[in-house]
């Protein structure tokens, strides 16, 4: 619970379920935030990580010192709200500078009613969040911030763990809408149209989508296969989102009975987990997840290596030599086609029999780096080589990445040199890994 009354000397309390305390004052709204403490090591594109829906219900540890000095504009936002359940800083920008800010940080956090905490040593948190794994944690500020210690520590065993929560519903939209590709610079009719599930889909994802000139109809997290089909697509995707795909049973039917119509698929994150459980696979909880704008992947098929955007606590367990056969023996072979050269966790899927594959990070990638947005045009030509091949394979799944970059994006790639306050050079899959 919060209240919108904010002042920079009021103080604030970060809490872990594990007893560790940092003390700092109060960002942003003041009250109570509850959730599951994570660390995003991007050092720019503080406003598009807050407003990511796959950060529903986690308090985000910002790696970066300094947060808040372009401030916040309207254009950057990567959905209709500010998702992060809580924000931890370590310096807070005491006033925006940038020619595009039209508001600060703080006040934008105060006004979406966002408990934050700024002032504490955020290199110690993550450190300590590395070596222990994400935890439950709790941010109190000003009255809230009076309790005992022991207090607090129940407040924040009281709560719900990620392991279990199903929050794609609760993020997504209640009504389907169309981005068309004559509003986002492409001349002509539309190429292709897609039917894209909203799990927690980002702003990005869709535009991307739409200046190669394919239509993308967006479906609620509920969308059933008649819904889908309503809008004759040439193409399905499945978007990112928050919560435990072991949750996610809804999409797994519906994305098998698409595999089964032989639609092309493409999953992004989210829908990267959707399409491992589908072929039968499991899925679990990385130690302390991927979350930034500096994770270097590999594509196994290529040998390149891409700087990615990442945020996802889960991954699939799928084994890394293959190719191997889909314990869902109608779906044929699939291969590891990407993993993490931090640890190796499985990056991405690739189906030689059907016309799917799937990444776990985001080639969208807003803000940045672009290294993966051959990604996009990967899809639009398996849709197009699907409808010219009558029994539904593709042979562009054989083939390399497109080294090609969309005119859109081609100014941008290279900008970002973006670097962690932490490398990930130590092991992030849980003990318990089957």
């Amino acid at each position: 619970m919060t209240d919108n009354n904010t002042t920079s000397s009021a103080p604030a309390v970060l809490v872990l379920e594990d007893g560790r305390i940092f003390r700092g004052r109060s960002y942003g709204a003041q009250g109570t935030a509850l959730g599951e403490a994570v660390f995003a090591t991007g050092m720019t594109g503080y406003q598009e990580t807050i407003t990511d829906p796959s950060y529903a219900r986690q308090l985000v540890v910002q790696t970066a010192p300094h947060i808040g000095n372009t401030g916040v504009n309207s254009e950057d936002a990567e959905s209709r709200r500010i998702w992060v359940a809580g924000y931890i800083v370590r310096d807070a920008a005491r006033r925006p500078s940038n020619w595009r800010s039209e508001r600060s940080l703080d006040s934008e956090l105060v006004e979406q009613g966002i408990v934050g905490i700024q002032g504490v040593d955020t290199r110690a948190i993550t450190r300590h969040l590395r070596e222990h794994k994400t935890m439950r944690a709790g941010i109190f500020s000003g009255e809230a911030a009076k309790a005992t210690d022991k207090e607090l520590v129940e407040a924040v065993l009281a709560s719900e763990p990620m392991e279990g929560a199903r929050l794609a519903e609760e993020v997504s939209i209640d009504e389907a809408y169309v981005v068309e590709p004559k509003d986002h610079g492409w001349d002509g009719d539309a190429r292709l149209s897609i039917a894209a599930i909203d799990l927690g889909i980002k702003a990005m994802t869709p535009v991307r989508f739409a200046e190669r000139g394919v239509r993308v109809h967006v479906l609620p997290a509920t969308a059933t296969i008649d819904d889908v089909k309503a809008v004759s697509p040439d193409g399905f995707f499945m978007s990112n989102g928050p919560g435990d795909p072991a949750t996610a049973d809804n999409q797994v039917k519906l994305l098998r009975t698409v595999l089964d119509e032989k639609l092309p698929y493409f999953g992004i994150c989210f829908g990267n987990q959707i399409l491992g459980r589908a072929l039968g696979f499991g899925t679990y909880k990385l130690r302390y997840g991927h979350r930034g704008i500096n994770q270097p992947v590999m594509d196994r098929r290529t040998g390149k290596v891409e700087i990615t955007s990442q945020n996802h606590g889960f991954a699939v367990d799928a084994p890394l030599d293959g190719p191997t056969n889909a314990p869902e023996e109608r779906y044929g072979r699939v291969e590891v086609s990407h993993v993490s050269l931090n640890d190796e966790v499985v990056e991405g899927l690739a189906c030689l029999d059907i016309p799917a594959f799937s990444v776990q990070y985001h080639p969208e990638a807003a803000a940045g780096p672009h290294d993966a947005a051959y990604l996009f045009d990967r899809f639009i030509e398996l849709m197009e080589d699907t409808k010219s091949n009558t029994d539904g394979r593709s042979a562009n799944l054989s083939k390399e990445p497109v080294d090609a970059q969309h005119p859109a994006e081609a100014q941008q790639n290279g900008a970002h040199q973006n670097q962690a306050a932490e490398p990930n050079t130590t092991d992030n899959k849980t003990e318990d890994k089957k």
